[in-house]
């Protein structure tokens, strides 16, 4: 069993930036793969970026790219999402996920999940 805690969302101007973090608790952080969804209400759960257990692959959705960068902190229990020039819809509410298996951009493929973070970017 793993418990994610998402902290870090808020209200942000277009163009700013938010570090968004999530920490385990319950497991040896390391056997999981970990990625990160968004949500707005009424919409499926979207892809947004993924790393490997030892962190050493990432992925990310194509509209991300350049942006948002996913990392796993030293110390091991952490992963951080990193996001830049934030734009109006980048707007939803912010998941971590784990997975004791390879990364994916499938949010049905993960085990365990954190309450969310809400990052709201205005024009």
């Amino acid at each position: 069993q793993v418990q994610l805690v998402e902290s870090g969302g808020g209200l942000v101007q277009a163009g700013g930036s938010l570090r968004l973090s999530c920490t385990a608790s319950g497991s040896t952080f390391s056997n999981y793969a970990m990625g990160w969804f968004r949500q707005d209400p009424g919409k499926e759960r979207e892809f947004v970026a993924a790393i490997s257990r030892l962190g050493v692959s990432t992925y990310y959705t194509d509209s991300v790219k350049g942006r948002f960068t996913i990392s796993r902190g030293a110390a091991k229990n952490t992963v951080f999402l990193q996001a830049n020039n934030l734009k109006p819809e980048d707007t939803a509410a912010y998941y971590c996920a784990a997975r004791s298996a390879p990364p994916s951009r499938y949010y049905k493929d993960y085990d365990y999940w954190g309450q969310g973070t809400q990052v709201t970017v205005s024009s």
